[in-house]
């Protein structure tokens, strides 16, 4: 007898468990690549998430002007329709994976559970970020944005953290969800009453009972950021009307530190495509 044949042979889980597990970064990086590279082949996907809110920012630029809130006002909500509708349906990525056999690959493999989420979350959360710089740029060309450079950079570091929020919002939501169908179903209820109440379209006023529902809205601290840092020729808003800036930063963050909690927190259970 041979001493290659006197040696057991090890199964699949064996060898897989010399192996030890995965370093968590190149998985972070693989998946949030996979996240961009897939978007950026549906051209008809860029094109649509970009001239929605473009579209949405003329219309209510032109219905409000007799109220005096001229484009300036809308431009930052607008800025946070962009990262909450991109954000959000990147991913239904989640699904199709699911569907196609994809994630299942990935949750079987020797890698921490909090790498494939934080993967996910990145690219989604990179892909509403380009397409918010983007707009950012447009306003910076027509409106005449008069921000310093540091306040454009803290306004972008803001958007990040808003993008990452709600793409880890959106990772909770779809892990659940067996079907794009469903997905479109629930946030088509819940994506526009939260950007309608996060004082994008209308302004604080101190009493009123929308602004009231508003403060229990994260998403209202995220506008009322970014419309701190960015000033205009034509003034919008004043600053006391609107959360302090502190406060601000500290939602956002909280909530963005919350939903990547729960979205890694759900990604521990088993739905039922997991098991197919």
């Amino acid at each position: 007898m041979t001493n290659d044949e006197s040696q057991p042979r090890m199964t699949n889980n064996q060898q897989l468990t010399t192996h030890g597990p995965v370093a968590a970064g190149p998985v972070v990086l693989t998946l949030a690549q996979r996240e961009l590279v897939r978007f950026f082949r549906q051209r008809n996907r860029v094109v649509g998430a970009m001239l929605q809110p473009i579209m949405f920012w003329g219309l209510f630029s032109m219905g409000f002007r007799g109220s005096g809130l001229g484009p300036e006002f809308f431009f930052p909500g607008t800025l946070a329709m962009i990262l909450l509708f991109t954000a959000i349906f990147a991913t239904i990525s989640i699904i199709e994976d699911r569907r196609e056999g994809f994630l299942q690959s990935v949750l079987v493999a020797p890698a921490p559970r909090w790498a494939m989420v934080l993967g996910k979350i990145v690219g989604g959360a990179v892909i509403a970020l380009l397409q918010a710089l983007i707009f950012l740029g447009l306003g910076w060309a027509t409106l005449g944005i008069t921000s310093s450079p540091v306040e454009i950079l803290l306004a972008v570091v803001l958007m990040a953290v808003i993008a990452v929020a709600l793409t880890s919002l959106g990772f909770f939501i779809a892990w659940r969800m067996e079907s794009t169908q469903g997905f479109h179903a629930i946030m088509s209820v819940f994506l526009f009453p939260m950007w309608l109440l996060s004082g994008s379209l209308f302004p604080d006023e101190a009493g009123s009972w929308l602004t009231r529902i508003s403060r229990f809205n994260p998403l209202t601290y995220g506008v009322a950021g970014l419309r701190h840092y960015l000033q205009f020729q034509e003034p919008t808003i004043a600053a006391e009307a609107m959360p302090d800036l502190p406060l601000c930063w500290l939602v956002s963050i909280a909530f963005a530190a919350i939903m990547f909690l729960l979205a890694w927190r759900i990604s521990a259970t088993r739905t039922t495509g997991d098991l197919l």
